[in-house]
């Protein structure tokens, strides 16, 4: 049985899966149509496997930003599977393409998706991320989500500086009913420093903190969270918890030099990769992973406090080849 005949297995006889399945089909609606298409009108042209078909493959993979490096190992492995098991014919290699993509993300590793949810006290989670990529509706999201856990979340406003950001975080806190811990034109850290000795004196579960996102100053950036780190570090050994970039998905490969600039500045353990929906280029999820290597937490499928959702490899890959194998 095929990785994907597995995966449609195990989805289609649980009712709660499906139903998260669905949210990601619906996501990835633009992505893959966009996929489909081009490999469907590759499969018509080249009936066999050849060099041509390869080369075919190769460009449409890194059109839809899966990422150049990954395209290339990907490849690599298919014709080596091709070669081994002898494998003549373009339809039959649909499911093997289905597998190696899984394997190429997992590639050995143990993939975590949770939250490293402290059990000594209130979680810290940090957002970091440029102005625009939708971090603090991901933090609305977020608090939605961790709310249906029944636990208690406090919002910090850690973004002082940019025009509107504390208004924003506010509506979500009356919107969701949750305190927002805020101070305008105020130092960052300071105002960090308050949110979290609210959450320890008044037993919240979990402190989701805004941060600014000023990269085109990456020195005045890294003392900001430098400072930030600091203080939630003598406040709660060991925290933050975590630390999630927010990227918007149809930046492409704009998103991945974010990436890797934030890795530079602060100890990133997870990405959020918003507005996947939005976009026909949903390989970047597979090329953030593998450019900068750091796993994708969430992914943003739609507009909705629920359609933030923790990021499952089986259910992605599963949703991207929908209609491609198995027609």
């Amino acid at each position: 049985m095929s990785l994907f005949d597995k995966f449609k297995k195990i989805f289609s006889n649980d009712s709660k899966l499906q139903k998260e399945v669905d949210l990601y089909e619906k996501g990835l609606e633009k992505t893959r149509n966009n996929f489909l298409s081009k490999l469907n009108l590759l499969s018509n042209k080249y009936k066999k496997i050849t060099d041509e078909y390869f080369e075919e493959l190769e460009e449409i993979l890194i059109m839809a930003d899966i990422g150049v490096n990954t395209v290339i190992d990907f490849i690599d492995r298919l014709k080596m599977r091709v070669k081994k098991e002898n494998i003549v014919n373009v339809e039959d290699l649909k499911e093997i393409i289905v597998d190696e993509m899984f394997i190429i993300y997992v590639n050995d590793e143990i993939i975590v998706n949770k939250i490293n949810y402290n059990p000594n006290g209130p979680t810290i989670i940090l957002f970091v991320g440029v102005n625009g990529v939708g971090k603090t509706t991901t933090i609305g999201k977020m608090a939605y989500k961790i709310l249906k856990e029944n636990k208690r979340v406090l919002l910090v406003a850690g973004d002082t500086f940019r025009a509107g950001a504390i208004e924003q975080l506010r509506e979500w806190g009356n919107r969701l009913n949750v305190e927002v811990v805020f101070r305008e034109n105020s130092d960052p850290a300071s105002v960090v420093y308050d949110g979290i000795e609210k959450a320890k004196k008044e037993n919240y579960d979990v402190v989701l903190i805004d941060t600014a996102g000023r990269l085109q100053n990456k020195t005045n950036l890294m003392e900001e969270l430098r400072k930030i780190n600091k203080v939630i570090g003598n406040l709660i050994p060991d925290a933050p918890h975590e630390t999630l970039l927010v990227i918007d998905a149809t930046t492409g490969q704009n998103g991945i030099s974010q990436a890797k600039s934030f890795k530079e500045i602060t100890n990133v353990t997870g990405i959020v990769l918003t507005k996947l929906d939005g976009t026909a280029k949903g390989g970047i999820v597979l090329a953030i992973k593998e450019t900068v290597g750091i796993p994708v937490k969430y992914v943003g499928l739609g507009e909705k406090e629920e359609d933030l959702q923790v990021f499952d490899i089986e259910k992605y890959i599963y949703s991207l080849f929908k209609g491609i194998v198995n027609k």
